[in-house]
């Protein structure tokens, strides 16, 4: 697939896995629009990427708890291209312990509102954008933690919420916009290794039945969900936990 005519939007692509997909695509030639809460971690990412050659690639102040700082992100975008052909839904706050009681009241509140409120707001906002474009795709990277009966991460029961919160709105946005050539893609991770994508680790991570889930395979999901044909909409990937 040819990526050198696909315009991407990366939420939280300042650290973790958003920062590996940003690498990832603007390798491939696409044009990327990476945000990150703190203005400084995206133009980290931005700089590494021009450091390999890619000058596409655009950085963006983005805090995903807060509506109007969603707005100025997608009124930026649009500042550059009249499109997005697709959005990944990357940012989520991960919040640790089993325990309801560790978490203050301030972290459920934005545990929840980064990986909920937030995919729905970067996703309302950047529709008319993803819309003007032939061949539009929302990726929304949720979790295993968002499969009904999963208990097996230490998370937060805050990071459950925002994950299921997450999996209901991917699941019924699927079907609402399909009709106008959207297509909706959701992946289930559980807890995965994510090597640099610049060290030597990111080819010679283990990938055989026995290891983790990589950050490696979750890329391709990504590639190979969005180069299929415009009559494939691949709703979910699931994945076996080790």
């Amino acid at each position: 697939m040819n990526w050198h005519n696909h315009r991407v939007v990366i939420t939280a692509a300042g650290r973790d896995f958003g920062r590996t997909l940003a690498i990832h695509l603007a390798d491939l030639g696409a044009e990327v629009f990476l945000s990150a809460r703190r203005l400084d971690a995206a133009r980290r990412v931005r700089d590494e990427i021009r450091d390999r050659g890619h000058q596409r690639v655009h950085a963006f102040a983005c805090d995903l708890t807060d509506p109007a700082s969603v707005r100025d992100f997608a009124a930026g975008v649009a500042e550059l291209t009249d499109r997005v052909d697709v959005l990944v839904n990357n940012g989520s706050r991960y919040q640790d312990g089993p325990d309801l009681l560790s978490a203050t009241d301030d972290d459920v509140v934005e545990t929840i509102a980064s990986g909920a409120t937030g995919t729905v707001l970067a996703t309302k906002n950047f529709l008319p954008l993803l819309l003007n474009s032939d061949k539009p795709d929302v990726v929304t990277m949720v979790s295993a933690c968002g499969t009904p009966g999963h208990h097996r991460s230490q998370a937060h029961d805050a990071f459950y919420a925002a994950k299921s919160a997450q999996a209901g709105f991917t699941d019924i946005l699927s079907r609402r916009l399909r009709p106008q050539g959207v297509r909706v893609i959701s992946l289930y991770p559980p807890d995965f290794d994510n090597a640099d994508p610049l060290s030597d680790a990111w080819a010679t991570t283990p990938r055989e039945a026995g290891d983790p889930l990589t950050a490696q395979s979750l890329v391709e999901c990504v590639l190979f969900a969005v180069a299929q044909p415009r009559d494939c909409f691949i709703k979910a990937f699931h994945f076996e936990q080790a």
